[in-house]
């Protein structure tokens, strides 16, 4: 499929959690392809590469957040960020593709021409530019923004005199022991630094806008050792994904249909975690329904074992001000602090703030409807990942690698060169990652929109949607043709 005025067959771009699945499924399904991962940062990792803040940690289990042709063979089910680099980079030299990657190359553009039918993309490295001609390109770069996370605009920062720390940019040589710390937020990253910070000898004091439901989780499940007793690594890994995936997949529908219900037991659990119902109801109480924003989850209820020995405080209010010595709520309660971490949330940047063109006119990611959340209309040979909301990244990022694989193997294997995904319906007004989330609300207006039904949506429901991603007719949507011009 390459050519000689082509630097590979296929270009991926980002080496998180979906570049390595992406390339690992391109060298397994399509062999012929030569292709290329760039990665702006100096190493792999993603996510797991970029927070850094005190007990960094997977938000669901690791069997099916890690990969399912490479068995996690760790202890726990809920894994520190340390032991997740390690995993990837295991990975990436059992499968060679540590070999294909370039390191901090950032894509900064990528332009779409018909008539040779292929991307030009252009890159920064070293502050200098180059370009990378590709027939096809993999956005694999995540859904929010590495540089600007969200500022919730706090009002008297300036007037603060100790330290504002943001856990995206966590300096690695602060230490806690002693100081009393005020955590901003109500998220999983704020789920995850209380009780850590509690460990790490600092005063916490977690103060929240608004409540979030939170599920304790045993950081080990004892049917992993059983199966591990019994099985070959790679069964026993995936039958645990399996199993956990279909319990993931229960607890949100049964939340979706059952939401009293489930209130309810989620309460009870808090209550005995925390030992009181008045604090439950007072700060474990949300206006919503489950899974109405992300459940979050407490590994070995962490976070509820820290606020019943005191080592933790939690208030619940709107913010004021930030004060010369802390945060003072609208109700008049005062927070004393040394250092206040700002856990208030993310940024969308669902496509790495890549400047998009076909044919020298600009893509505007609203404007086009999402192809089995895979594909953009309208945008020749190209694919992104975004994983599921209510579910591990990766269930759904192997899915969309497996989807665009089959679509690789036929461009290569016929005549034809070039694939759109081609929209004729009406322009639907809903973002394709629809749910009540902070930092999805935000972004919704920058998203691709979702139709009702496939192939043009991507339903938050594993099965569902593996019904119809899996099984997709290649026909169904995409158009696929010889380029204009033949050159090269």
């Amino acid at each position: 499929m390459v050519s000689s005025a082509t630097d590979c067959d296929v270009l991926i771009i980002g080496a998180g959690i979906s570049g390595i699945d992406a390339a690992y499924r391109v060298q397994e399904q399509c062999p012929e392809l030569s292709y290329r991962i760039v990665e702006a940062r100096e190493r792999i990792g993603g996510t797991w590469d970029l927070f850094r803040y005190p007990g960094v940690r997977s938000d669901s289990d690791f069997f099916t957040l890690a990969f399912p042709f490479h068995p996690w063979r760790g202890e726990n089910s809920i894994v520190d960020g340390d032991e997740i680099l390690d995993y990837l980079d295991e990975v990436l030299t059992t499968y060679g593709i540590d070999k294909h990657i370039s390191y901090l190359t950032r894509v900064v553009g990528a332009d779409w021409s018909g008539g040779d039918a292929r991307w030009t993309v252009k890159t920064v490295i070293d502050g200098g530019e180059q370009q990378i001609r590709a027939r096809f390109v993999i956005v694999c770069t995540g859904y929010y923004d590495y540089e600007q996370p969200y500022d919730a605009q706090i009002p008297g920062r300036e007037r603060f005199t100790g330290q504002i720390i943001h856990p995206q940019f966590w300096p690695q040589d602060f230490e806690p022991d002693g100081k009393r710390i005020a955590v901003i937020g109500s998220g999983a990253t704020a789920v995850t630094l209380v009780p850590s910070l509690v460990k790490l000898g600092a005063r916490v004091t977690m103060v929240q806008r608004t409540p979030s439901f939170i599920l304790a989780e045993p950081r080990k499940d004892p049917v992993a050792g059983l199966l591990r007793s019994k099985l070959a690594p790679a069964r026993a890994h995936q039958i645990m994904r399996v199993k956990n995936t279909a319990l993931q997949w229960g607890l949100y529908q049964a939340c979706r249909r059952a939401p009293k219900t489930m209130r309810k037991l989620l309460r009870s659990g808090a209550i005995s975690g925390t030992g009181s119902e008045t604090l439950v109801d007072t700060h474990f109480n949300p206006p919503y329904n489950p899974w109405d924003q992300r459940l979050c989850i407490a590994p070995g209820g962490d976070l509820f074992k820290a606020l019943k020995d005191g080592g933790a405080q939690i208030v619940t209010g709107n913010i004021r001000t930030i004060t010369e010595g802390g945060i003072e709520l609208a109700d008049g309660t005062t927070v004393s602090a040394d250092v206040i971490v700002t856990a208030t949330g993310l940024s969308i940047s669902l496509l790495g703030k890549i400047a998009l063109t076909v044919d020298g006119e600009p893509v505007n990611g609203a404007d086009t409807v999402v192809f089995r959340g895979a594909m953009l209309s309208g945008v020749p040979n190209f694919a992104f990942c975004v994983g599921y909301i209510n579910l591990s990244f990766t269930v759904r990022a192997d899915m969309t690698a497996r989807l665009v694989t089959r679509i690789l193997k036929r461009l290569s294997g016929h005549d034809r060169s070039v694939v759109v995904p081609v929209y004729t319906g009406p322009h639907p007004d809903r973002p394709f990652l629809d749910m009540q989330s902070g930092y999805l609300r935000r972004g919704a207006a920058l998203m691709p929109r979702s139709a009702d039904d496939y192939p043009w949506t991507m339903a938050q429901n594993v099965v569902r949607d593996s019904w119809h991603t899996n099984r997709a007719d290649l026909d169904d949507g995409l158009v696929w043709t010889k380029p204009r011009v033949t050159s090269g």
